[in-house]
Order: C-alpha cells, then structure tokens, then sequence
C-alpha cells in the first residue's frame, strides 16, 4: 500500500514536488559501471562520478514513460499497489524495501542498485510486483509491453513499534525529498536533499535523486545505508544516508556537492513543512479545528548555546529572514503540542506528526544563517514552511562542498538539554474593553506562557526577570506572574510599532541575570493585520 501520509494528504507532497520531477541526469544504463569490493569505495566512485558529471553540461532525462502512465490521475494511481510478498530482502533481513510504480507526476523513473557482499547489480521494475486494482486495472497490459528503466522510488520497512510488523520508517519519492516517521507517529513533515534558490524571485530549482544503491544489511541489523546520486542544471551530489531505527529514528547524512554554476542561495540540510494557522494567527479561520499544521514552530540552538523558539506562520506574502549564527549546535521544525484536544482532528492526526531535529557535525558551518521560508498558502494540502543553513560563503561554478549532519526524529523534546520552554504565545489588540477612545489596532498585546526546567522549582520570591528587546517601536506594561496552579509563568507586554513596517521581538526570564528559559523569538508585522 502507499505510505499513511496519502491517505488523507497525497497530493501536497506530490504538487510541491511537481517542479522538480523534471530534474535528473541520464540513467545509468549498466549497474556495474560502479563496482565496489566496500561500501567506503562504492561511495567513493559515486562522488567520482558526481564531479564528472558536474564538468558536463546538464542533460534531462529521457522520458521514458508510454502515454497510459504519463496521463494517469491521482485515483488510478492510487490504485496502483505494491504487492508486500515481493518487498527486497523480505525473509533475509529486518529491514525490507518496497517501491512506488512510475506514472502520474513521478515520469522520470530513479534507477535502485543493490550492494550485496561486494557485489552491485540492479533491482529491476517487474510488473509482477504490482497489483493493478480498481481504475487502474486495465493499465496491466500496457505495463507488460514496456520497457521501465526503474522506480518512482520506494520506502524501507522495519519493525519499530512491535515485532511482528514491519512500518514504514523512510519514503524517498520525488526530487530529493524523503520522509521519517517514529515510534508511534505518523508522516509530517519532509527532508530534502538540497535546497537550490528557494523563496527567490527567479524561481526555485529542484534537484532530484537519479539513482540509489541500497547496502543490504545484516539479518539482525537495526541499521541500513543508501547511498544516492543526485543531479540537477546548477549541481550534482553523492549521499551516504547511514539510518538507525532503534532506540531511536536517527539519519547521518553526508554529502559531497560539486555546482555546475553560481548558485545565489544553497540550502543545506533542508526541512520542509506545512503551517496553515496556530495560535498567534491573526486571522480567523472558518474551522472546527483550532490549529492545522505539522509543524508549530522553528527551535535552534546556537554556536554559544542559546536556544531561540520561533513560531511559524502562514504570511500574507512570502517572508525569508535568517537567524544569523557561527557554528551551530542544531536547529529543527517542532510540532511541540502533543495533546489530541489542541488539534481535535482524528484523521491527520496532527498531535502525532513528527518533530526533526539537525545536528551540524562537519562542513561549512561556520559563519552564516538558519534561514527560514514561510509561503502564504489557503490550505493544508500544501507545504508552504521551509528551513535550512545558508553559509555566507558564496557558491560557485567549480566549488565543491562537503557537509555531514545527523538528523534525529523526536515528539517534542529534542537532543540536548533545553531549558524552560514557550508553552504558548498569543496576540491580540491593545485596547482595553470598553474604551471611549480605544487606540489603533496596531497596538499589541502579547502573553508568553513559559513552563519546565528551572521554573518547576522557583518560589515566588526568586528573582525572576523579563529580558525582553524589540528592534523598534515602544515596549510599554511589561509584567510577569505566575500562571494559575503552579503551571508556569506568563510574560506579557505591549507593543506600539509607529511607523515600523516590521518589528523583530526576543523575550526570555532571567534568574539572578542569567537565562533560564529559550529564548522567544517573533516578527511582527503591521499588514498581516
């Protein structure tokens, strides 16, 4: 069956990902034009051969696919099933690989090697692998007399949440995004690749993943590698992904670039996601449901160890900024409420979609900015958040790049010790009910509700501060108390922007002059009014 995130969303990932199906370079037409006796030299050969081709011009792919699979609709697709019986190395290993049929907007087939006791060969398309139900029924015949030179893509197995079943753990299916999932949640958010001018007005490239070898692992290993070649007009890649399932879902990543032209805005280590409105959303929406994304918020830990939370938001129009750093420990999309009742959706299930968190380990890491992407969008069905680590050193033709990262899935608490966190932020008009003479509605109330770490412990005479500081504007009843219950404590001010056309807000609690929560980090501005 296709993967629980198309059962109620399919088409977001399949419309973002629609620009960059076109992407690749020709497939390669023998699996032993790269041998290798060790993974380390397999690997080594694909980053060769990456170079090489980085010193030619791009070539699109062939397109490959007949009429009947170019021209299918979503439900024909849909109906399109892998047969599990046939999965790779099922019986042999714990893991197994089932894979998606090409067709629909996936018309340019990836080719999967895999690398056995030093042995590489291809994994050929067989019809027989798929079953042809409903609507798509009549397509069986005219998938016999082709000839397919590979897969949309396909998605590891493992048994992660009991013994006896073997869940979906990665998905790689269009241009370079792919999917993790956790113990006992479901698909959210995306991982790509590489991010290649993304929010520019000149338009966003899409690499794409062309060809994957998959290493088979040991019968007991709780550990698989893919390796993957990646191609698009600016740029080429080789990736080594080395992923763990137990104790828990973990990625490393390492990937060497070589770019074919100047590139403006390299993204790496690129989280995808969807925010449609939350709880700062100004806007109301027409809904049963309070909140709808998959992820809530932006949380980075910089070079000098300051966690920042930043809540997401869906803009009347597209806003990039950047959280300027030098070596940062980490940053991740976080969906940090976990309760049923904050959502009350029992189909998307949002209180169960995953947070992802990225661990810088080598690279160019050292000067730059966790940049962030949000584009307006009018549904669910469309991922509209990006975020990535853009270097201020400029990228080249000729320039080769070399990173290394750890990716790590968590519910909502990611690696590291975090302080005292943001457990809810609103804002609202300024004015006070009743007022003959109320202010504009450009004035703003804010509350900040922090809880955990330090504060669990506090009396309420400890010298519990507010730092808090507005790039412009006019801070003006700045107050904290403690929250009903012993729950936290509530920070709360208000916001005069004058003429401002865009005010950056940074708010923690300090104790005895040092911090003891994350630092809360929001843009305010006056047309999203």
């Amino acid at each position: 069956m296709m993967p629980a995130i198309f059962a109620k969303r399919a088409l977001r990932l399949l419309l973002w990902t629609t620009a960059g199906l076109a992407s690749g370079a020709v497939l390669a037409q023998d699996a032993t034009l790269i041998p290798g006796p060790t993974v380390e030299s397999l690997f080594q050969q694909i980053q060769e051969d990456a170079a090489a081709r980085a010193r030619t011009p791009y070539r699109l792919p062939e397109d490959a696919l007949p009429d009947v699979l170019r021209e299918l609709d979503y439900d024909q697709y849909r109906a399109i099933r892998f047969r599990p019986e046939s999965a790779l190395w099922r019986g042999e290993t714990r893991f197994e690989v089932q894979f998606f049929h090409p067709g629909f907007l996936f018309r340019q087939p990836v080719a999967v090697h895999q690398w056995v006791d030093g042995r590489v060969t291809p994994v050929p398309f067989d019809r027989d692998q798929f079953a042809y139900e409903g609507p798509a029924r009549k397509l069986s015949d005219a998938v016999a007399e082709s000839q397919l030179p590979g897969f949309a893509g396909f998605r590891l197995h493992f048994p992660m949440n009991r013994p006896e079943y073997k869940d979906e753990v990665m998905v790689f299916l269009g241009a370079s995004y792919f999917r993790l999932v956790g113990p006992g949640q479901v698909y959210g958010l995306s991982t790509r690749g590489l991010a290649v001018d993304t929010g520019l007005p000149s338009g966003e490239e899409f690499p794409a993943f062309r060809e994957f070898w998959l290493v088979r692992p040991g019968p007991e290993d709780d550990t698989i590698t893919v390796l993957a070649r990646l191609d698009s007009p600016s740029i080429t890649g080789a990736y080594r992904f080395d992923v763990r399932v137990s104790p828990e879902v973990t990625v490393e990543v390492e990937k060497h670039l070589f770019a074919r032209n100047d590139i403006a805005r390299l993204g790496i280590a690129p989280l995808t996601s969807m925010f449609l409105f939350g709880e700062l959303s100004v806007h109301g929406h027409d809904d049963f449901r309070p909140r709808v994304h998959d992820s809530e918020g932006l949380m980075s830990r910089t070079g000098l160890g300051e966690w920042i939370w930043r809540p997401l938001s869906n803009p009347g129009v597209l806003r990039v900024s950047s959280l300027r750093d030098r070596k940062p420990q980490g940053f991740g999309l976080v969906q940090r409420n976990r309760e049923f009742g904050a959502y009350l959706d029992m189909e998307a299930e949002y209180h169960r979609r995953p947070s992802q968190w990225v661990s810088p380990l080598e690279g160019d890491w050292d000067s730059g900015g966790v940049e962030l992407v949000e584009i307006p969008t009018p549904s669910e069905f469309y991922d509209n958040i990006v975020v990535y680590w853009l270097s201020d050193e400029p990228v080249r033709a000729g320039d080769q790049r070399f990173y290394r990262y750890r990716l790590a899935l968590f519910d909502d608490d990611p690696p590291g010790e975090s302080p005292a966190r943001v457990v809810r932020s609103r804002s609202g008009g300024g004015d006070i009910p009743g007022a003959t003479d109320p202010p504009p509605r450009s004035l703003r109330r804010y509350i900040v509700d922090f809880s955990g770490g330090a504060l669990a412990t506090l009396g309420d005479d400890a010298n519990l501060e507010i730092w808090l500081d507005a790039s412009t504007g006019t801070l003006d009843d700045v107050r904290l108390r403690r929250l009903p219950g012993d729950e936290g404590w509530r920070a709360t001010f208000l916001l005069e922007p004058g003429n401002a056309s865009a005010v950056d807000l940074r708010l923690a609690l300090t104790l005895d002059g040092d911090p003891v929560t994350e630092t809360w980090n929001h843009v305010w501005y006056p047309d999203e009014l």
